[in-house]
């Protein structure tokens, strides 16, 4: 299994590299960035783990070396918010970087896995799709926004009321999109289940919805969510990775192209989104079930989605315009 990392010298990047590095599923690790690689790499290589390690920059065809054979391909590239930057100063940025990298991906390793961690997912996974489909090589069940992170976080944030001495243990689906209040957890729906009183549950909902913003601020300006997003990244990699290899059962939040995934459309018609993320069942090649949650959630989660389907559909449509119609130079 060839992993690669686009984006390895980041905040996320990193960490995250560090994680595959010592995964027994990953035998070759690429790591690719426009800075910093070559020492990230040789950093890494002094760990004694079974994984290979190679990392390279843009010079010298570094992009094409870094993708050719993989099998999954993790993309944190991208830069955070800086102060007095807009969102749309930091999205077109980051579309551009994103779309760089998938026709890459396009080019050279049409049939990786390909993770999407670059924000903002919501706009960042249809830029993708775009960009493979344009190359005539999108194949929708491989294409993964990673939202893990908000499962995450619904799981640890839960805990102070579960008592739960391992939060993992509590299975709780997160849907919709992957920020603010395009975040949706299905608390109602945890198992084992979850008892949350009614005073604590619009808290816990906000928590969750805009638990990178606690982290911002506790960082004072010098970052954002970057070990928690590795861990996150990481943990949703392995889980693909497990799966591609023949392990069965595992099912796992992510934001994916519904009417290209068996399930999917009728998520698709529901929400009147083409994008979302619902609980996706992984196989050998990918996405094999999409599970539709919807008609079993609380009065309370349906008002969330509401809001959820308002700010995504706008999300969408930017990414898909944004390779539509690129911004001039």
């Amino acid at each position: 299994m060839k992993a690669v990392v686009a984006g390895a010298s980041g905040g996320i990047g990193q960490p995250l590299s560090l994680l595959l590095k010592a995964c027994p599923l990953v035998d070759k690790l690429a790591l690719y960035d426009v800075v910093n690689t070559p020492g990230v790499t040789a950093d890494l290589s002094h760990i004694s783990s079974i994984a290979q390690i190679e990392g390279y920059l843009p010079a010298d065809d570094g992009l094409k070396k870094a993708l050719t054979g993989a099998d999954i391909v993790v993309i944190p590239a991208g830069i955070p918010r800086k102060p007095g930057m807009t969102r749309d100063d930091l999205f077109k940025i980051n579309a551009g970087i994103v779309k760089g990298l998938i026709e890459g991906v396009a080019e050279h390793c049409p049939d990786a896995f390909i993770l999407v961690i670059s924000n903002p997912v919501n706009s960042t996974v249809p830029i993708a799709a775009e960009v493979l489909k344009k190359a005539g090589k999108f194949n929708p069940k491989k294409l993964f926004g990673v939202t893990t992170l908000d499962v995450v976080r619904a799981e640890t944030f839960v805990q102070s009321i579960t008592g739960e001495k391992d939060p993992a243990k509590t299975v709780i689906p997160v849907i919709g999109g992957h920020s603010g209040e395009t975040i949706v957890p299905l608390f109602s729906l945890a198992k084992p289940a979850v008892k949350i009183p009614e005073d604590k549950l619009d808290a816990l909902t906000n928590r969750v919805q805009f638990g990178g913003d606690e982290v911002v601020k506790a960082k004072d300006g010098a970052g954002s969510a970057t070990l928690s997003m590795a861990y996150a990244g990481y943990r949703f990699a392995e889980k693909v990775m497990k799966a591609a290899k023949g392990e069965s059962g595992i099912i796992e939040p992510t934001f994916m192209y519904m009417p290209g995934v068996p399930g999917g459309e009728e998520i698709a018609k529901e929400t009147g989104c083409e994008y979302f993320s619902v609980p996706v069942e992984l196989g050998k090649d990918g996405a094999q079930k999409a599970h539709n949650p919807i008609k079993d959630i609380s009065e309370y989660e349906k008002k969330l989605l509401q809001a959820c389907y308002d700010g995504l559909k706008g999300n969408i449509t930017k990414g898909v315009e944004f390779v539509a119609n690129p911004p001039q130079k």
